[in-house]
């Protein structure tokens, strides 16, 4: 299969389970156990699920009752994070035996650009191979990964074989593979969006690829022009290894639901504070501000008010906040506020990046 357009050698590295597992490993008492990280209290949330968990359906993001219902057998622990940093820092050091280019997308999982290595080795294939054996004799932990031209279909391949497996998408492989495909598995298509399609009749890749720029546009906006593309195999985006964020933002969840805007004023005032020491910090700047708002029965509502100025203060943050939760009427009691700035002075320097990309056709032997 010969292509328009630059190839790379990506490889996407996925831990499997990754807090989960980690819990299983420092406490031997827990594996081949179902756990849950995070709390199982009426108001807790599941933060991730080992393997055992989500055979009886328990998610990340899942309330804790709920998880606590579909598997009574289930452990809660509580989570720590400064451990789940401490292990994604050793894994991330031996990414960079193999290449500067890196890209963290959280502390379980990143891209790596081998195209050109530190290795020399040809082969992305037997990289990831040999990646994902040292993060195991150096963690005790599996990873799964996907390798292939670009990050999108690196990122699909990475969930084909998982926990503890891989899967090499080579380029003569990328239209059979994406054709074959289901819907569901595209990364970039969500629930609502794998419905609308299925009403459409796309059930598949192939069936996706049937289809033309201007329908796809016509159905799902810009997003039908990602669509197009990547079924095509298309996804010029490189690894960062200094991600860019598109927004920046702070929230919190409330022991006790929250039945009035005047008991959130004081709440809305102390994330402020927080959003305005990140913002600081990374000396980052946005024009807009959103306030997002989950209700007792978990329904998600956001509120966003776009200024024509640069703010990363928090006296000029938490008004704009204030304003928009006065905005209307409240649907119910209140579980979580969040604010977050987008819009972000990050933006020019994003483009000046696409414009100076430049990319080598290479022979692959993956």
């Amino acid at each position: 299969m010969d292509f328009d357009f630059p190839l790379r050698k990506i490889i996407h590295v996925d831990m499997d389970a990754f807090y989960a597992s980690v819990e299983q490993h420092d406490n031997p008492e827990l594996k081949g156990k179902p756990i849950a990280v995070g709390g199982g209290s009426k108001r807790g949330v599941v933060s991730a699920a080992s393997y055992e968990a989500r055979k009886f359906g328990v998610r990340s993001a899942m309330a804790g009752y709920i998880a606590k219902r579909n598997c009574p057998d289930l452990i809660f622990v509580k989570p720590r994070f400064d451990r789940y940093i401490e292990v994604s820092k050793r894994i991330r050091n031996i990414f960079f035996e193999y290449t500067d280019l890196v890209e963290p997308l959280s502390l379980d999982e990143a891209y790596l650009d081998v195209t050109e290595n530190k290795k020399g080795n040809p082969s992305a294939t037997l990289m990831a191979q040999e990646i994902r054996q040292r993060i195991f004799e150096e963690t005790g932990l599996t990873a799964s990964a996907g390798i292939s031209i670009n990050k999108f279909i690196a990122k699909v391949a990475s969930d084909y074989n998982k926990p503890n497996g891989q899967k090499t998408v080579n380029p003569e492989a990328v239209i059979p593979f994406l054709e074959a495909l289901d819907i569901r598995k595209f990364y970039g298509v969500g629930k609502v969006t794998a419905e609308k399609m299925y009403k459409l009749g796309i059930f598949m890749g192939k069936d996706l690829k049937g289809k033309s720029l201007e329908f796809l546009e016509d159905n799902f906006g810009k997003s039908g022009s990602y669509y197009y593309q990547v079924v095509r195999g298309i996804h010029s985006s490189p690894v960062k290894p200094h991600r860019i964020p598109k927004s920046v933002g702070a929230e919190r969840t409330f022991s006790e639901n929250l039945s009035s805007e005047v008991f959130m004023l004081e709440k809305l005032e102390s994330i402020a504070s927080e959003l305005e020491r990140r913002l600081q910090k990374s000396t980052i700047s946005g024009k807009t501000i959103t306030l997002k708002i989950k209700y007792s029965d978990f329904t998600l509502q956001t509120r966003s008010k776009t200024l024509p100025y640069f703010i990363s203060q928090k006296d000029l943050i938490l008004e704009t906040a204030k304003e928009l939760l006065y905005q209307s009427e409240l649907q119910n009691s209140v579980r979580l506020l969040g604010i977050s700035l987008a819009n972000l002075n990050t933006d020019k320097k994003k483009e000046q990046e696409k414009e100076e990309m430049v990319s080598v056709q290479l022979q692959f032997d993956f």
